[in-house]
């Protein structure tokens, strides 16, 4: 036998020992390196086994191969003794050195061209199991919770929009459980946010949390009262509120059991503005019922005088 037919026989060997748990597959053919149930992770740029029932909404299709063959499963000899060395796994599983290629999926029998994802080299293909992969979504879990659509808090001021200088304004605050379905290295990947904790800031240099206090609503004859989460403006003027609500999550990969999430996420409110009037208090000397036209007194009606 030949060395490079050697060479092939191995990689063909390879190929057929790999049986991933998804339910996908990689064989070896003269096209190349059949792998099926495997999908590109736009955010890593490397192929991985897609879960059971992932659909891709990626237009083209991959495929590997071995990075020294020329055409018809043949190898370039000058290729090989620079042909990349994979190592096996910790498990004892080989790695196959390959060239990815691409093509569109609607296409069948296509002429594949090089994919220069990766800067175009060569590759290692392992067979991977859905276990290979939770360090690595641990990992990146915290920045894909910090870059959820997250709905932040809401918060009403009353009164509102204007209150008075001196005097209580009392602020709460409103906020859901939210939940989202998200791909992370292909893996079916679900999270709940949990709003946990608030943050006032008032606009005028002061403010409150982050607090477990969400506060709540006061009728109106009780409005100017001091609550946990009020506020009393020392200054007249109009000063931007905001609410930022802090969000504990939990993520499930592929069904499985919830795992927390280290770090809150903070998901800010808009601004709102509260404009704050003074009010003033002058004392005098009439009184109103002996002279009803007296200063600060209400006028008479025209036609009465």
């Amino acid at each position: 036998m030949t060395l490079a037919a050697a060479l092939a026989f191995s990689l063909q060997q390879q190929a057929h020992a790999f049986d991933d748990d998804y339910g996908g597959s990689v064989d070896y053919g003269e096209a190349g390196i059949i792998v099926g149930g495997w999908v590109r992770d736009e955010a890593t740029d490397e192929f991985l086994p897609a879960p059971p029932g992932y659909v891709s909404s990626d237009p083209n299709q991959y495929n590997a191969f071995p990075q020294c063959q020329v055409d018809d499963g043949n190898l370039a000899i000058d290729c090989l003794a620079k042909q990349r060395v994979c190592p096996a796994r910790a498990d004892g599983k080989p790695g196959v050195p390959v060239i990815w290629k691409v093509a569109p999926r609607e296409i069948e029998n296509p002429t594949w061209t090089d994919w220069q994802g990766n800067g175009g080299g060569p590759t290692c293909l392992y067979d991977r199991n859905p276990e290979d992969l939770l360090p690595r979504i641990a990992a990146l879990i915290q920045r894909a919770f910090d870059r959820l659509p997250v709905t932040p808090g809401t918060l009403t001021a009353q009164p509102s929009p204007h209150t008075l200088r001196g005097a209580e304004t009392n602020f709460y605050a409103k906020a859901t459980e939210q939940a989202f379905d998200i791909t992370i290295l292909a893996q079916k990947v679900h999270i709940i946010a949990k709003p946990v904790q608030y943050r006032w800031d008032y606009g005028d240099g002061r403010a409150l949390g982050p607090t477990t206090t969400m506060g709540g609503p006061l009728p109106q004859d009780r409005w100017g009262e001091k609550t946990r989460t009020s506020h009393a403006y020392a200054a007249t003027g109009d000063f931007n509120v905001v609410l930022t609500t802090y969000f504990q999550g939990t993520y499930s990969v592929n069904g499985g059991p919830d795992l927390p999430i280290p770090n809150q996420g903070q998901f800010s409110s808009a601004p709102q503005t509260v404009s704050v009037w003074r009010s003033v208090t002058r004392n005098y000397a009439d009184d109103c019922n002996t002279n009803p036209q007296g200063e600060g007194c209400p006028r008479a009606a025209p036609g009465n005088r």
